[in-house]
């Protein structure tokens, strides 16, 4: 019976993983096409790349990143390995698909026609929390990140390094057909954008808290938080400075959207309990993220 409850779980979490790929390419599809496409903007990775080809000789960006995608994903799959590689065909799939229905629409309107760099933030903003979605379940969109992913296994290059140098090279590579330096700048505020969102999905999602909470009634308060969150507890033995006595300690480690029930917890069991809450970013093991 255990065995095919881990089994559904296991099933529901991939499921669970796969919907929020989808999710994110939805997003960073709308914002590539409806925002910074219109506006002949240019960002970086693969879509970048795309987006030149498609100023230049009119070829579809979904194509174009579907093709390059293929010759990516056959080339590394003997290095990345199976896992990471079949999320990257689900983030590509998608991908291509998403910018592929919209791209096919004939007559697109231009929004904010007025206020380019107001549709280039809005874009920015989208396909870069559409990226967080993909990135929190350790998805990829295919791309340049294999690439980057390729060359950090062999060489001590951080990969956050290898994405910015990628980047401008492609950005600025947008000066040999449009011959201006304001669409580089452009271009260069919306990646500065694109990736703040990304950072701020990535720890909005995974963000976690630690409590600290001194109270003579730590037995119950673990008991309800076990219960009542299905969160572990652990009771440290500590000592009052001050008053010479023993006193127990119950730490919790927990995601932060579940804070103000820990809270109504424990002010539940003993409004007179001390409690300590510090965020913590990177809690690996059950529960929480996994260790790569």
């Amino acid at each position: 019976m255990n065995a095919q409850l881990k089994k559904y779980e296991l099933k529901k979490f991939f499921w669970k993983d796969y919907l929020t790929i989808m999710m994110g390419t939805a997003m960073y599809a709308i914002g590539i096409t409806l925002f910074i496409m219109p506006h002949h903007f240019v960002t970086g990775g693969l879509t970048g790349i795309a987006i030149l080809m498609n100023y230049a000789f009119g070829m579809p960006v979904s194509l174009t990143i579907l093709g390059v995608n293929i010759f990516l994903i056959l080339a590394a799959i003997k290095i990345l390995g199976s896992q990471f590689l079949l999320k990257t065909i689900i983030g590509v799939g998608s991908l291509t698909l998403f910018i592929g229905l919209l791209e096919g629409f004939p007559s697109m309107p231009v929004l904010l026609q007025e206020d380019p760099l107001i549709a280039g933030m809005i874009g920015a903003i989208l396909c870069g929390g559409g990226l967080g979605l993909v990135f929190s379940v350790n998805g990829s969109t295919g791309g340049t990140d294999i690439v980057v992913m390729v060359i950090n296994k062999y060489r001590n290059v951080t990969p956050g390094r290898i994405m910015l140098v990628i980047d401008l090279t492609i950005v600025s590579s947008s000066y040999i057909i449009f011959q201006s330096i304001e669409t580089i700048l452009f271009g260069i505020i919306i990646i500065a954008v694109m990736t703040t969102s990304v950072d701020y999905v990535i720890n909005g999602i995974r963000q976690s808290v630690q409590f600290l909470i001194f109270s003579k009634k730590y037995e119950e308060i673990a008991t309800e938080i076990n219960l009542q969150l299905h969160r572990g507890c652990t009771v440290l033995d500590g000592v009052g400075w001050y008053s010479q006595k023993p006193q127990k300690v119950v730490v919790v480690l927990a995601k932060r959207t579940e804070s103000v029930s820990i809270f109504r917890i424990v002010k539940g069991v003993d409004p007179n309990a001390f409690v300590s809450q510090a965020s913590v970013i990177g809690v690996y093991g059950e529960g929480f993220d996994k260790m790569k």
